[in-house]
């Protein structure tokens, strides 16, 4: 029947093949052949009377129906997702996968205390699985909006809609040059000549960000703070760090501030979820579970 109810199983295949976009790339996750992936896939499209996309020698894709179908199918998903914890956490316990997300460099920052609240929820609720990705600030806000993440901690320059951003603390970042820079031995260096050098900008950073930090142009691009220090101790570069994770190359001799009462900023750190979702019980007990970290911190 056209009008018939598609099966749950049939909706997770359609998740994952448009997930690794193609039913080759979707075999290893469903532990499925190709052959029995299209069988599912065509049961699915023959319940709901569509063409939900095209597979063949012009690769995959799905169809302006299959676009919405997929969106509306990802919201289901996540609410199925949120019942299920609901239930478990009627009975006393929680169940499910946990998906967070922060931004790189931050194992060093003692103002977050990031893996401690990770030990202490897994002790906790050990039949919870966590999933831990870091990525960039804008990856982080994309994936909590879209479901794939339930909760990240990052600095955020830009806000997106749908979200709810829960202030944490603020990180200090200065200016840096290595002592392969010819900066590094100066005494008094004035604030023109250093604008006038080669800085490292980053990706998620707007113009208009770039010029609150003091620079009209960068002359290198990064999306990590790793890819930051590795510019920055170069040489050819100046760049900012975080404090805390710049800390080691300082005491090392490998890296120094560049007039701090000028250049530095503190960027503030927020932790964010989707709107209408912190109250979901592997979201709230984390978020409060990191709260009570912080508290002690």
């Amino acid at each position: 029947m056209a009008n018939a109810l598609p099966d749950l199983k049939l909706l997770r295949i359609f998740v994952s093949v448009v997930r690794h976009q193609g039913f080759a790339n979707a075999q290893h996750e469903l532990n499925l052949s190709t052959s029995a992936i299209s069988t599912y896939m065509s049961q699915l499209e023959s319940t709901l009377g569509l063409v939900l996309c095209h597979r063949g020698r012009g690769g995959f894709s799905l169809t302006s129906k299959g676009e919405l179908f997929h969106q509306e199918t990802l919201r289901l998903m996540g609410e199925l997702e949120g019942f299920e914890q609901y239930a478990a956490a009627l009975k006393g316990e929680l169940r499910g996968t946990l998906n967070l997300g922060v931004i790189d460099s931050t194992v060093s920052d003692k103002a977050l205390p990031f893996a401690e609240a990770i030990g202490a929820y897994s002790q906790e609720h050990p039949a919870v699985h966590l999933h831990l990705s870091v990525l960039s600030p804008y990856e982080l806000q994309l994936g909590v909006q879209d479901n794939r993440l339930d909760l990240a901690i990052g600095a955020f320059s830009t806000r997106m809609s749908g979200l709810v951003y829960m202030p944490l603390y603020r990180e200090q970042h200065w200016l840096y040059c290595s002592n392969r820079h010819p900066l590094f031995t100066e005494r008094r260096i004035p604030e023109q000549l250093i604008t006038q050098q080669r800085m490292v900008g980053r990706g998620y950073w707007s113009q208009a960000e770039l010029a609150r930090h003091g620079f009209k142009h960068s002359a290198a691009t990064v999306e990590s703070m790793e890819a930051q220090l590795i510019l920055v101790l170069s040489g050819a570069y100046i760049g900012y760090l975080p404090e805390h994770y710049a800390q080691a190359w300082v005491d090392k001799g490998d890296l120094r501030v560049l007039l701090p009462a000028t250049f530095g900023y503190q960027a503030p750190f927020s932790m964010i979820v989707r709107r209408g979702r912190s109250r979901e019980p592997l979201i709230q007990t984390f978020r409060d579970l990191l709260k009570a970290q912080l508290n002690q911190a």
